[in-house]
């Protein structure tokens, strides 16, 4: 598995003038875990952590992920969008140093001591609101003294939540101040052809050096942890999972755009979303790409990652 996604990253474009957009499988809190610790919750299945922990294949891929990206593309900063948080045009604006926002529950307590420092840039997220205003889309900035509204689950407060540090401090280590890090929310309403607009408002970034990240999940379900494991799925998790892969290697631009549409009516879909916010990113990086070609980077059930806009 390693060594194919190795190959896929390799072979993506360099491209520095128009970097692709990127939905990748941001993982858990418990991708920072060794496999033998137990699960959160008590209510996971321990057999998940070979797959879901820090030795499974996600923080194997994250590892790999993150230099390869800032190898080929050498960006000027990094716009990500994280399946925590959603509301109606919202961006941070943090400054010299991006707070930590521990938007999870009932994990083990040295979870909610893991650090990430990184900082904001006023001018890079005054430039995704004028992105926004242009394509017609509300937007402005949260500052470090504002909860940053609705994750979906009820947390507030300010700050880069685990859909992002997490993955992040896989990705680029502890410390990342090299470039700096703004953190958007989708659109709320969670309707894909919205947020295939939101995604098509920031676009024009990747031809100003800046790396659209988009994080998520392709199965998620916290009422069956069973879901996170390819082992211990059910058989609808297992074929929405593969019909993602499908929709993505379809070719032709709009017959594709009609595909990942149509994902929401495939009979595993809400069996695997309960609540969509997990896989509406997607449609965000699709739209930041809208036009290009797509790859699949990795098909890592429940964790596809996937450029678009080559």
């Amino acid at each position: 598995m390693q060594q194919q996604w190795r190959k896929v990253l390799d072979e993506l474009p360099d491209t520095p003038e128009k970097i692709p957009a990127f939905f990748f499988g941001h993982g858990s809190p418990m991708t920072m875990l060794p496999s033998s610790e137990t699960p959160c919750h008590g209510r996971a299945p321990a057999s998940i952590m070979g797959w879901a922990g820090a030795s499974g294949p996600l923080a194997k891929f994250l590892e790999d992920f993150g230099p390869a990206l800032l190898r080929k593309y050498q960006p000027k900063g990094i716009v990500v969008f994280s399946a925590h948080w959603e509301t109606h045009g919202e961006l941070t604006d943090y400054g010299e140093t991006n707070p930590l926002l521990y938007d999870f529950y009932g994990h083990a307590p040295k979870l909610y001591q893991v650090g990430f420092k990184s900082r904001g840039d006023t001018a890079l997220a005054q430039r995704v609101v004028d992105l926004y205003k242009a394509a017609g889309q509300c937007a402005r900035l949260t500052p470090k003294t504002e909860a940053r509204g609705q994750d979906g689950r009820g947390f507030t407060g300010p700050g880069l939540d685990h859909g992002v540090f997490i993955p992040f401090r896989i990705m680029f280590g502890n410390v990342f101040t090299d470039i700096p890090i703004v953190e958007v929310s989708f659109d709320s309403s969670l309707s894909p052809e919205i947020n295939w607009g939101v995604g098509k408002a920031v676009a024009k970034l990747r031809e100003e050096g800046i790396l659209v990240l988009l994080g998520g999940l392709t199965v998620h379900d916290l009422g069956d942890y069973g879901c996170f494991a390819p082992e211990t799925a059910q058989p609808a998790h297992i074929d929405f999972d593969r019909a993602i892969v499908e929709a993505v290697k379809v070719e032709n631009v709009r017959s594709r755009k009609t595909a990942l549409m149509n994902l929401v009516q495939h009979p595993g879909f809400r069996a695997s979303h309960p609540r969509e916010d997990h896989f509406v990113p997607i449609y965000v990086a699709a739209g930041a790409g809208d036009g290009g070609a797509a790859r699949v980077v990795t098909d890592m059930y429940g964790a596809e990652t996937v450029a678009f806009g080559l």
